[in-house]
C-alpha cells in the first residue's frame, strides 16, 4: 500500500502555499517551566478554518482538478474536515457536499455553510455518515475525499511537520491528536524525514479508542467512539491510515475527556491560545508523560480552535492539568 512520503509532502506544500501561510511554532514559556522541557506550539488554530485539515483538502482537491473532469466534491467529517474540503472546494471553484453525523457540532456546523459547502446531517456517527457520503459520489460523480484512506490529504497534513521540522532545530518528541490517523502519519512522515531521531506520538480519546488499540495491536480493531471531543472520534479504522501509523508513528495513547478539558483550561490561561478538546490533546499527554521529557525539546500540535460553548463551560469550570501560579514558580 501506498503511503506518504516526503517528496510528496514537499510537492503538496507547493500548491497549498499559494492559500495558506506557513502557521505559527512558539515557544511556551510557561508550559516549558511547567513541564521542565522545552515546549513549543505548533499553531493550527491560526488558518481561515482554525484548523490544520485546510492542507489535506487543498492538496486533494488540487491534485484531482489537475487530473481533470472534477466539478464537485463531497466527504464525512465531524467538521474540521468538512470545512477543510468546503474551503478547499470554494478557492478552486467546485461545489461541496458535507456529510456530518447527528447531531453535528453547531460551531463547525454554521462554518461549513459559511464557506460555501451543503450540510446533509445524517447517520449516528462518522463512519454511518461516511457511507452516506460514498454512496452519494457513486451516484453523482463527486469525488469522495476520504480522510484515512486518501494519500493526497496525508501528504497535505503532513506539511506542518514539514514547517515545523525546518524551524526547529533537535526536535525530540511532537504529540499529535489523532482521529483517523491521516494527521498522524503525515507529520511523523514530514519530521522523521528531517530528522530521523524524533519520537512522534498520536493521542486519541479514551472515549474512542479505535485507532490507539489497533496500533498496539497490529491490526485493525472496531470500538464504540464517544467522546466530546469530536475531532478524535474514530469507530473503524481506515486501512490506509492504520499502515501510516504502523509504519511511522512511535507511540500512540489515549486521554480522558476530563484530561482533554483541563488541558483546553492549561491553554488557555499559560499560552493564551484558545483550542477545542480535540487540540488540547497533545499537551494532555505530553503533561502525563512530563516525567520523561525533562529536558527534552517537545512540539505540540494545536490542531483546532472550533470550540463549542458547552464545551468551552466545561472547561472552564473543570481544574487546569497545572495551576497559571505553580507554573510561574516552577
Amino acid at each position: 500500500m501506498e503511503l506518504p512520503t516526503l517528496a510528496g509532502i514537499e510537492e503538496a506544500e507547493g500548491r497549498i502555499r499559494p492559500h495558506l501561510a506557513e502557521t505559527p511554532l512558539l515557544r511556551s514559556e510557561i508550559l516549558s517551566r511547567a513541564m521542565s522541557a522545552d515546549v513549543w506550539l505548533k499553531l493550527e488554530t491560526a488558518s481561515p478554518i482554525t484548523s490544520f485539515k485546510l492542507r489535506g483538502a487543498l492538496a486533494a482537491l488540487s491534485r484531482a482538478q489537475e487530473a481533470g473532469g472534477l466539478a464537485s466534491a463531497c466527504t464525512s467529517s465531524t467538521g474540521n474536515h468538512g470545512q477543510g474540503v468546503a474551503y478547499a472546494a470554494r478557492l478552486l471553484g467546485l461545489a461541496a457536499k458535507i456529510f456530518l453525523p447527528e447531531p453535528p457540532n453547531p460551531v463547525k456546523q454554521a462554518m461549513i455553510e459559511a464557506f460555501g459547502g451543503t450540510i446533509h446531517a445524517v447517520g449516528h456517527d462518522l463512519d454511518a455518515a461516511k457511507a452516506e457520503a460514498i454512496a452519494y459520489a457513486a451516484g453523482n460523480g463527486a469525488l469522495f475525499v476520504d480522510d484515512g484512506e486518501s494519500l493526497d490529504l496525508m501528504e497535505g497534513a503532513g506539511t506542518l511537520g514539514l514547517e515545523a521540522a525546518r524551524a526547529l532545530k533537535d526536535i525530540d518528541a511532537v504529540f499529535v491528536p489523532m482521529g483517523s490517523g491521516t494527521l498522524a502519519t503525515g507529520v511523523a512522515t514530514a519530521v522523521k524525514g528531517l530528522q530521523p531521531g524524533a519520537k512522534v506520538i498520536a493521542v486519541q480519546a479514551k472515549g474512542a479508542p479505535a485507532m490507539v488499540e489497533s496500533f498496539h495491536a497490529g491490526r485493525a480493531i472496531e470500538r464504540p467512539a464517544q467522546s466530546t471531543a469530536d475531532g478524535l472520534i474514530c469507530r473503524v479504522p481506515a486501512e490506509r491510515a492504520l499502515a501510516g501509523l504502523l509504519a511511522t508513528v512511535d507511540d500512540a495513547m489515549t486521554r480522558s475527556d476530563e484530561q482533554l478539558l483541563a488541558g483546553v483550561r492549561t491553554l488557555i490561561e499559560c499560552a493564551h491560545v484558545l483550542v477545542e478538546p480535540s487540540g488540547a490533546a497533545g499537551l494532555a499527554a505530553a503533561y502525563a508523560g512530563r516525567g520523561a521529557l525533562t529536558g527534552k525539546r517537545i512540539v505540540l500540535i494545536l490542531t483546532g480552535a472550533n470550540i463549542t460553548e458547552h464545551q468551552l463551560t466545561a472547561a472552564l469550570s473543570g481544574e487546569p492539568l497545572v495551576a497559571l501560579e505553580q507554573a510561574v514558580e516552577a
